[in-house]
């Protein structure tokens, strides 16, 4: 059994243990079951949860969302919309989210997928410096799609 200061106060059987965390207004909890012998603290538990939630409170608030922008190109971009969509991604990598990159095909565009797998390699070519390719070019129905994350 362990006090609230947090000195130990030898094995003692629960009855007693029990008698002293009522004498000091405070709550018997058991720490460690599975331990032999089981290890108890005397303490106040509304406290000890108020602490909790606060602690996994602040350990969300330091977490880093990491979220997936997409941008979208088609198979006969321009090179000034290329160039335009390029910066977005840099940008977006910068700023730590990770970018899917699709090639959307429509109609006759679909028989020449090669086109869109251009665009990604080229991509691939022009940002190996910044990101990292986590997801090979893929064809899903219609749309080709690669996802790239940022280098630390």
């Amino acid at each position: 059994m362990i006090d609230e200061e947090g000195t130990q106060l030898g094995i003692m059987t629960p009855q007693a243990a029990l008698e002293i965390a009522t004498e000091r207004g405070l709550d018997l909890v058991e720490v460690s079951p599975t331990a032999v012998p089981p290890v108890c603290r005397v303490l106040d538990y509304g406290k000890y949860l108020y602490q909790l939630s606060k602690k996994a409170h602040d350990a969300r608030r330091r977490q880093k969302q990491i979220q997936v922008k997409e941008v979208k190109f088609r198979p006969k971009t321009e090179e000034h919309d290329y160039q335009f969509k390029k910066k977005h991604i840099e940008r977006f990598l910068s700023e730590g989210d990770k970018v899917k990159a699709s090639i959307m095909f429509r109609g006759r565009e679909m028989a020449h997928p090669d086109y869109g797998r251009h665009i990604l390699d080229r991509l691939r070519q022009e940002l190996a410096d910044r990101a990292l390719v986590e997801v090979e070019p893929r064809l899903e129905g219609r749309f080709m799609t690669m996802i790239f994350g940022s280098k630390k």
